[in-house]
């Protein structure tokens, strides 16, 4: 027993031993009067010492307050605003090729953001499916030399099919090209499309150019930042103050709580971070398509920007802007993963193109890395290939191979195995060369 428990033992034997003398005292009491027959005394004992039990108070019932059931609202914001360090109006200076670039879709050629659709889902949960509401669409959009911010606010769930009319009536008059997401084509296009079928209505957006941000994002900084979310990237690329923004997980919860009561307070807080994830969407986006700008007073880009950049172009297959981007990188500060990721990039392209001169240098350079890693091993077995296959020296190559084989260990069974089948062959190489040597000699 623990000492808690004791005590808990300790506190029962005390209260048990002052209800049994409240019980003595009290027959003793009643036994002096005669005139009570030995049950009504029994009687007086019991009522005497009986606890009385209290009632619980009810819990008073909240009237909640009446709601809206669909509320609208609008927010513009001149091109000259600032949001963080990006000026509103560089969106519109994105030209198709880049916005390309980054959606991997041809149709953004012809395309610019003028027309197109920033939207982001606040929901009654974060799964998704039919059982999911969207009960605040948030859009943004340039239009009359500002950039704008609408809502559509749904206070009474009974009305979403009310909504969804109003919001196929905005899509219509205002006729978007593209839609600009983040992480909107696992999440927020396919959930309001489900809510557009459910109520009969045509998707307006389902046939449109759709530009992810959440996945060029991820090519762009995920070796940069900790963490790839809007609200983070908002902070450290676009340098935006969210001090005041709430959690998303707390989202769905203010939104019940609010259905129950009425108080919009518990609702204000939802407006503010959903208009700060659209302007945060386009901030983020005007920085990430900068880096791929040629005027330098534009591009704030650094070393690890152009790192991303350059994988954004070997994704989307264009090699040679890839490979100057990767060589820019080298020419700035980058992480030691990083300096090397990028060093084994441009000598794969290199060794593509025949260019030994410009490969061997580099696998080189991530060979004699202090510290022993994937990267190093990689270039061992490269300049061994390249000293057993392209030059022919069979004794050069098993060195490098052996010296691979060594730095293997522990590390990488695939490499080990690699570095042990490379050395075996290249001694009987060895073995067949010395033996043709004698046999020519004699």
């Amino acid at each position: 027993m623990d000492i808690k428990d004791k005590l808990k033992a300790i506190k029962r034997e005390r209260e048990a031993r002052s209800k049994s003398k409240i019980i003595q005292d009290a027959w003793k009491n009643l036994e002096k009067d005669d005139e009570l027959s030995t049950k009504e005394k029994l009687q007086q004992l019991i009522n005497l010492t009986r606890e009385e039990k209290h009632p619980r108070p009810k819990t008073p019932e909240i009237e909640p307050l009446p709601r809206e059931p669909i509320q609208f609202f609008e927010n513009s914001y001149q091109l000259g605003v600032k949001y963080g360090k990006v000026n509103l109006s560089s969106g519109l200076k994105i030209n198709g090729d880049i916005l390309s670039c980054l959606s991997k879709d041809p149709a953004f050629k012809e395309l610019n953001l003028s027309s197109a659709l920033f939207i982001d889902l606040e929901t009654t949960g974060l799964s998704g499916g039919v059982g999911v509401v969207p009960f605040l669409v948030g859009m943004g959009y340039y239009r009359d030399d500002k950039f704008n911010v609408v809502q559509y606010f749904l206070g009474e769930l009974s009305e979403e099919a009310q909504m969804i009319q109003e919001i196929t009536q905005f899509f219509s008059d205002m006729d978007f090209q593209s839609v600009v997401t983040f992480n909107g084509k696992t999440f927020d296009i396919p959930l309001l499309e489900t809510r557009f079928i459910l109520y009969r209505q045509p998707f307006p957006l389902g046939g449109l150019p759709h530009l992810d941000f959440l996945y060029p994002a991820r090519s762009l900084w995920r070796h940069k930042h900790e963490s790839c979310r809007l609200c983070h990237l908002a902070r450290e690329v676009v340098e935006a103050d969210r001090s005041e923004d709430i959690p998303s997980a707390e989202i769905p919860w203010r939104y019940f709580q609010f259905l129950q009561t009425g108080n919009f307070e518990l609702i204000e807080p939802i407006l503010y971070h959903n208009g700060e994830d659209i302007l945060s969407l386009l901030g983020v986006l005007i920085m990430g398509a900068q880096i791929f700008s040629e005027d330098e007073e534009i591009c704030l880009a650094d070393a690890m920007d152009f790192f991303g950049a350059g994988k954004i172009m070997e994704k989307v297959g264009d090699q040679q802007k890839s490979v100057l981007f990767f060589q820019r990188a080298l020419n700035g500060r980058l992480t030691d993963e990083v300096s090397l990721e990028a060093r084994k990039k441009l000598s794969l392209y290199f060794k593509r193109n025949g260019e030994w001169e410009k490969a061997v240098p580099l696998w080189q350079e991530m060979a004699s890395a202090q510290k022993t890693s994937i990267h190093q091993l990689f270039s061992c077995r490269e300049l061994a290939m390249y000293f057993e296959h392209q030059l022919k020296k069979h004794e050069e190559a098993a060195k490098i191979a052996e010296e691979g084989l060594v730095s293997s260990f522990g590390l990488s069974s695939y490499y080990e195995m690699e570095f042990r089948h490379r050395l075996e062959r290249l001694k009987q190489k060895i073995k067949r060369s010395q033996e043709k040597k004698t046999e020519e000699k004699l």
